[in-house]
């Protein structure tokens, strides 16, 4: 591989942020297992995890594709690679697609109804890069394709869909939107100039940030439903009481008058919070099984 194709590769890498891939894939894995009461075949858990990061690549490939105007105009985002000319657009289109092709494959590799479901995730996933234009619902559809993950790793084992996966990813989607809303309030002064319709801009930071601290509780009761509907152990409720101290920690590090330490927020405590689930899970099942 040459020194140009390596180099466009790692920025592409940077540009999609691929190491905050932790953030979904746990869950996915979460839903995995779940559904298959311990490990699910070595085939299944491999189609799994590259349907999720191509999923997500595509997902983060055409948020910078469509949003590359935007960024340009945006002093935060002005650096990323297309507006600073380190990648072309249409590069990073084809990667979209591409992994949204790749994505479709994996799902036709594990069952018909993920094949057929898979064109419905796309749509989401691809779809949340234009609803702040529209909505301010955009932070909830981001939840959506976040709380995807679960669900669909459930059918790719089952190939069917039951209250438990759908509990965990409404836990997912809450919580997303919530962390997102939190990560708005640093555009607030460019949503508004842009006329954007996040929430941030429409109801303002304190009240944004309220509006979070009630998801996340919302996220964390929704996540003891999903342990009450799969019949989970003390393991299980001892990590989402872990989850929810994560989120108060959150909240304590980010208020109105202090925006300056979001990314430790957005970025160090929500990493723990699906690889938190899945070890509790795992703990748990395992537990079950002796």
């Amino acid at each position: 591989m040459s020194n140009g194709l390596l180099r466009k590769t790692a920025v592409m890498l940077e540009m999609i942020k691929f190491q905050h891939t932790i953030f979904a894939l746990p869950f996915a894995l979460t839903g995995a297992i779940l559904a298959a009461q311990g490990m699910p075949s070595l085939q299944t858990l491999a189609l799994i995890v590259a349907a999720s990061v191509c999923a997500r690549t595509a997902a983060m490939s055409f948020n910078r594709w469509a949003d590359a105007a935007l960024d340009a105009r945006n002093p935060r985002t002005s650096n990323r690679a297309i507006p600073a000319g380190e990648l072309r657009r249409p590069f990073v289109l084809a990667v979209a697609l591409g992994s949204a092709v790749l994505f479709v494959g994996c799902a036709a590799m594990l069952n018909r109804l993920a094949f057929w479901l898979s064109p419905v995730a796309l749509v989401v996933l691809l779809g949340y890069s234009y609803t702040k234009h529209f909505t301010s619902l955009a932070h909830f559809v981001l939840g959506m394709a976040l709380g995807i993950a679960p669900v669909g790793a459930w059918i790719a084992v089952r190939g069917d869909i039951t209250a438990t996966p759908v509990l965990l990813g409404l836990g997912v989607m809450v919580w997303t939107a919530g962390f997102d809303l939190i990560y708005a309030c640093q555009d607030y002064e460019f949503d508004v100039r842009e006329g954007l319709y996040s929430i941030p801009a429409r109801i303002g930071i304190a009240r944004a940030l309220l509006l979070s601290r009630v998801l996340h509780i919302l996220a964390v009761a929704t996540f003891i439903g999903a342990g009450l509907a799969f019949g989970a152990g003390t393991l299980y409720f001892i990590g989402v009481g872990a989850v929810a101290i994560l989120l108060v920690t959150e909240h304590l590090i980010v208020n109105p008058r202090d925006l300056s330490r979001i990314n430790v927020a957005f970025f160090t405590v929500n990493s723990w919070v699906g690889m938190v689930i899945f070890a509790a899970t795992a703990a748990d099942l395992w537990m079950k099984s002796r």
